[in-house]
């Protein structure tokens, strides 16, 4: 964001803010909620009233550093560069992206920006890790196009445990639709009214398991996009008797929420994953773009499957994706190669990062996949053999690695990846590991049902 520690920019944020403030007072909107994702994986909020914007567009809402080691139980852990109760950041709001929340009238919603008391860079802010990102992107003259698909399950509120389906039926069934005759004109109702556009919805595999797509955006509108379509599926389920969960895995044993991330790479206005003489038509760029990506996976992994959860919905034969290849259309490899439909292919192809769940942070996710991509744009590295059937039905000795099988494995490779390593920084680095390895410690010895009971609500 820009400097709040020049005058100048204080000044022009304030006066936007005022102007802004009274736009959202004449539509009703009285409150502001500003949100951040820690490293455990939840959105975390603050709120304020909408007349106190300039006030907070130019001074900031004040927070504890103590945040960044909460768990997913919202126990507290300590690493070396957080922890405990002193010390404060300020929560600065982008005032570019605030947007009245259409299912909670009254509300507004805007992602922050946590910046040091002094108007300095905090640097384990992971939007700002992901704006750096951008930027240095930008530098390349590279650009990235990104969005995540989202999954998640509804349960009836009052069924035990709120584990009645609230679209119970057959996978992909019509026989569902009945039972979301309601909730999907509202949900996409309150999506088209808060700007953002939807290519698809549909019914998934397991009972109760909807999916959404939205439209691919720059990377940090995609991960801003992210959290605001979920805070709203999350407010329409409620109004229509819902209950909404966004956790890797729902009920112990069963088919698993995803939030893969799809993205594409440009220079000089062309798709890099497009028009080429590599495989499928990728470029040289884009071949070494999705090479690195497949070759630094293990370690990516610790921030896309973050979560104890993670690991009991990424396992072989259940689409989730959990061996470290690539393949055209190959939805059990951990990066997908689309090219779309003959024709389309230079605007429409991209690549499918699978690996990927509710409970990462998505500004981590997408800040880390343009930090591997930018590391191999220009490497020349050639994508490893395709896998074109499913991973698991191959030989032993001709299978490719599985990815990481636990928390603890994932965290390891992410601290041996010297690309990570260098972008995340070594604050960012060892915090995240911190909460990582302390949530591994708090399930230590849990079975699967209870690991799943645990965590079902909280993302």
């Amino acid at each position: 964001m820009e400097s709040v520690a020049d005058p100048d920019q204080r000044t022009r944020r304030i006066a936007y803010a005022k102007e802004l403030a009274s736009r959202l007072a004449d539509d009703n909107v009285r409150v502001l909620a500003l949100t951040w994702i820690d490293n455990s994986g939840i959105t975390r909020v603050k709120t304020v009233p909408v007349d106190r914007l300039p006030d907070v567009a130019g001074w900031g809402v004040g927070m504890s550093p103590v945040f960044d080691v909460f768990l997913v139980d919202d126990s507290i852990t300590a690493g070396r560069h957080a922890g405990g109760p002193v010390g404060d950041l300020r929560l600065y709001p982008d005032l570019h992206r605030v947007d009245a929340l259409s299912a909670q009238p009254g509300w507004a919603w805007a992602p922050v920006d946590r910046l040091t008391q002094e108007g300095e860079a905090y640097p384990m802010c992971q939007r700002s890790f992901a704006q750096r990102m951008a930027v240095a992107a930008a530098e390349r003259e590279v650009g990235f196009r990104c969005a995540f698909e989202i999954e998640w399950y509804i349960g009836v509120i009052g069924s035990e445990g709120d584990m009645e389906p609230g679209a119970p039926g057959p996978a992909y069934g019509m026989s569902r639709l009945p039972y979301l005759a309601d909730y999907v004109p509202a949900l996409l109702a309150a999506l088209d009214a808060q700007g953002v556009p939807v290519d698809q919805f549909h019914p998934e595999y397991a009972p109760g398991q909807l999916e959404l797509s939205v439209a691919a955006t720059d990377p940090v509108g995609a991960a801003d996009r992210y959290v605001l379509v979920r805070e709203t599926i999350r407010a329409v389920s409620r109004a229509h008797g819902l209950r909404a969960s966004f956790a890797p895995v729902v009920e112990a044993g069963a088919v698993g929420n995803g939030a893969h991330l799809h993205f594409s790479a440009w220079a000089q206005g062309k798709n890099l994953f497009a028009g080429g003489y590599g495989p499928h038509g990728l470029t040289d760029r884009g071949e070494s773009i999705l090479a690195e990506l497949v070759a630094r996976m293990p370690a990516l992994c610790a921030l896309t499957a973050p979560s104890v959860s993670s690991y009991l919905r990424l396992v072989p034969q259940q689409w989730a994706a959990p061996y470290q290849c690539w393949g055209r259309e190959n939805r059990e490899a951990a990066l997908r190669l689309v090219t779309g439909t003959r024709g389309s292919e230079p605007r429409a192809a991209n690549a499918e990062l699978k690996c990927v769940d509710g409970s990462a942070n998505p500004y981590l996710v997408v800040g880390a996949v343009l930090a591997i991509a930018l590391a191999g744009v220009d490497a020349g590295r050639p994508l490893p053999p395709e896998v074109t059937v499913d991973p698991a039905t191959l030989p032993e000795e001709r299978r490719p690695p599985r990815l990481p099988q636990s928390v603890l494995a994932a965290v390891d490779r992410l601290e041996e990846d010297e690309v990570l390593g260098e972008a995340l920084g070594a604050p960012m680095l060892d915090t995240f590991a911190t909460v990582r390895r302390a949530e591994a410690d708090l399930f230590a010895g849990e079975d699967e049902e209870e690991v799943v009971a645990a965590t079902r609500w909280r993302y």
